[in-house]
């Protein structure tokens, strides 16, 4: 008989409860919560897998790379503003020591080389990969009922590149074809027995004949300034970047995308919704009114999936009928939208609970290894309270 997943992790819970923790307890003394989770992330998530072994290379030896990225993982589970804390944390705990694989204080490497084993974690994408290897283990048999979408604001300490002034053309360069008027000529064709303007496809138009690699590649992930408004209708500004999610029932992340800060969250929704599609089956697309577009409701449907979009406000339109009677959800799809308040909270609980706030490293790659880090800890504690 096949378990559910419930089923499995309510064994895997049980396991850790009257197998590994009186084991470990026996060897370390007794666990608090965070230390609880610390081992249970450790012994869930396929760390080991993806790390690469060095011993038997010439010169020195390495250091032990596996017993870093625990420490990185403990830096998350007990939301440790910086690695200089960590390292800290490290020589005055010794259970925190022992679970991460150090017997000595001595054992312990320097903050250099803990900075070294982070540029080269962020560089090969380990959360990333060691993610995906733990949804693809809990949730590639589950069907998810629904699968929410958005996006939060990652403020980072660092410069964003300027703009390149426009470089003015010279007498021996060929200028532009332009208008009698001075305006350029935009390229037009008949549509209806008249002339229509033709500009080129848009970035949604493009994506939906693009593979996923070309996707990811096109989307910007230099530091920039973004915007959103509140509720209240106040322009909020950041510098830096923003994290895209696809959160499933249960408050589980299933995919994760970086990006800049000025990027829209509809430019996103389609290639993250083709690597949730690869993960797990699900039902139901939730996403605010920001992903309200053609292009993006006609993929998920082609995924076989139910887009459920608050409709774009019509305000400044010059029809009346679209501005007195706009698309409207109906009772169903709102009962179901409220549940898209669960990607919300999961941004909540990263940023207060497991170092979304202390970003400290600069460039995509490490913000984004940063974060992952603090993900994997977030996905392993909300399996183990799914579990009761």
């Amino acid at each position: 008989m096949q378990l559910t997943l419930r089923h499995q992790l309510m064994q895997f819970s049980h396991t850790l409860q009257q197998g590994l923790f009186p084991v470990v307890e026996e060897a370390v003394g007794e666990l608090g919560a965070a230390a609880r989770l610390l081992v249970a992330i450790i012994n869930m998530t396929p760390l080991r897998r993806f790390i690469p072994m060095a011993q038997g290379w010439k010169g020195r030896p390495q250091k032990d790379r596996y017993a870093i990225a625990c420490a990185f993982l403990a830096k998350a589970a007990y939301n440790m503003p910086t690695t200089s804390s960590l390292i800290q944390r490290l020589k005055d705990d010794e259970q925190l020591r022992r679970l991460c694989g150090w017997l000595r204080i001595e054992q312990i490497p320097h903050e250099c080389t803990f900075s070294r084993a982070f540029a080269e974690f962020a560089a090969m994408e380990l959360g990333q990969f060691v993610h995906e290897g733990l949804i693809r283990e809990t949730q590639s048999q589950r069907l998810v009922g629904h699968i929410a979408r958005d996006s939060t604001a990652i403020t980072a300490r660092e410069r964003f590149p300027e703009t390149k002034p426009k470089a003015v053309p010279t007498e021996s360069e060929p200028r532009k074809k332009s208008s009698p008027r001075g305006r350029k000529i935009k390229p037009r064709k008949m549509r209806g027995g008249r002339l229509v303007r033709v500009g080129p496809p848009t970035r949604l138009k493009r994506q939906r004949s693009m593979a996923l690699p070309q996707m990811l590649a096109e989307l910007s992930r230099e530091c920039s300034i973004g915007v959103k408004s509140s509720s209240s209708g106040y322009s909020r500004y950041w510098r830096g970047y923003k994290l895209h999610l696809d959160v499933a029932d249960g408050q589980i992340p299933i995919s994760a995308v970086l990006t800049g800060a000025s990027v829209h969250d509809s430019q996103v929704a389609i290639p993250l919704a083709t690597i949730t599609a690869q993960r797990v089956t699900s039902l139901y697309d939730l996403m605010d009114s920001a992903y309200d577009a053609y292009e993006i409701i006609e993929h998920s449907r082609s995924l076989g999936h139910v887009p459920i979009i608050t409709p774009r406000s019509a305000r400044g339109s010059k029809n009346v009928i679209v501005r007195t009677l706009p698309r409207q959800l109906s009772w169903a799809e709102q009962q179901r939208f409220r549940e898209r308040t669960m990607v919300e909270r999961v941004y909540s609980r990263l940023k207060d609970e497991f170092g979304g706030r202390n970003i400290r490293v600069r460039g995509a790659r490490k913000v984004m290894a940063h974060l992952m880090f603090g993900l994997l800890a977030l996905t392993v504690d909300q399996l183990l309270r799914l579990s009761g």
